[in-house]
């Protein structure tokens, strides 16, 4: 096998992976609150992550961290896994799976329009539009087509998924800074973040042996969402000639979910999540597109 076909089979593994986690996460609430369902995932996160550097014995990237450097892993590690999953597990716990995942998908708008004060880089008409594309789908989908009406599901709910975009796109924002192995480095953030994530629920949850549905649900959460789907997408874009091989693929995720989610949580998909959920995608391709012309060119060249 090539290491271009490695890098679809990484990739596939990966889309696969996130395609089902938000059904994994809706079925896991039943059993769990957000603040207890993130400890378990967290705690299962770090030893994945662990299993991972000592299977490809880069251990040793872990003491070569300076002080500095740990500083801005445990920012990192505030912003992801801490303030992003419980935000995200708050939204999946008042919306719809097939609602809250589609509005959580509208991160790479949000990273294009925080690049904009904190990497200085220029907004234009593209970026405008792609804003108004996925927004306008958004709505479709937090209204459940009612737009007119503007009678939201739970805007609670829709403000918590799109508020969670905040936290995803100021993580890879200042991910961007860090040279090291990315591995390395998400297992640091994950462990300046368990002891947060436990403060946090002895104060506003309970610390109490789960039922086994719950870890169970809690466990699958850990290993792939926040553990394996990362790794895997890392040796995709290692391995792939050109990223843009690769990321367009990502576009199946949002619409395989649905899938997942009909299935196994239950949800009748609503014609409108459908409708929304194209509006999304169509916003992302064209905050993109100019980005994946560039590297065809230069692929070419």
């Amino acid at each position: 096998m090539n290491r271009q076909a490695q890098a679809y089979l990484f990739a596939g593994t990966a889309i696969f992976l996130w395609s089902t986690v938000a059904s994994a996460f809706k079925l896991s609430l039943r059993w769990l609150d957000p603040l207890q369902l993130l400890l378990l995932a967290n705690i299962v996160s770090i030893i994945v992550l662990f299993t991972v550097l000592a299977c490809q014995r880069r251990l040793h990237q872990l003491r070569h961290y300076a002080p500095r450097d740990l500083g801005r892993l445990a920012l990192l590690g505030l912003l992801n896994p801490f303030l992003y999953y419980i935000t995200v597990f708050k939204a999946y716990d008042l919306l719809p799976a097939q609602q809250a995942q589609p509005l959580n998908y509208t991160w790479a708008i949000t990273l294009a329009l925080l690049s904009v004060p904190l990497l200085g880089q220029r907004i234009g008409a593209k970026a405008f539009l792609a804003l108004f594309v996925s927004y306008a789908g958004v709505v479709v989908i937090a209204t459940e087509g009612r737009v007119l009406a503007l009678e939201f599901t739970s805007l609670t709910g829709a403000l918590l998924a799109l508020g969670s975009t905040v936290f995803w796109a100021l993580y890879w924002i200042y991910n961007t800074r860090d040279s090291g192995d990315p591995v390395a480095g998400l297992f640091t953030g994950f462990c300046f973040s368990l002891p947060l994530i436990l403060i946090a629920t002895a104060l506003f949850s309970e610390l109490e042996i789960p039922p086994w549905q719950g870890a169970l649900g809690a466990a699958y959460v850990g290993m792939f969402e926040m553990g394996l789907a990362f790794v895997c997408w890392l040796q995709a874009l290692k391995r792939s000639s050109t990223t843009a091989k690769v990321g367009n693929l990502i576009f199946l995720s949002p619409f395989l979910s649905l899938v997942f989610i009909h299935f196994l949580v239950g949800e009748a998909i609503h014609p409108a999540t459908f409708i929304g959920l194209i509006f999304i995608v169509v916003g992302n391709v064209i905050q993109q597109w100019p980005a994946r012309r560039s590297q065809a060119i230069a692929a070419h060249e």
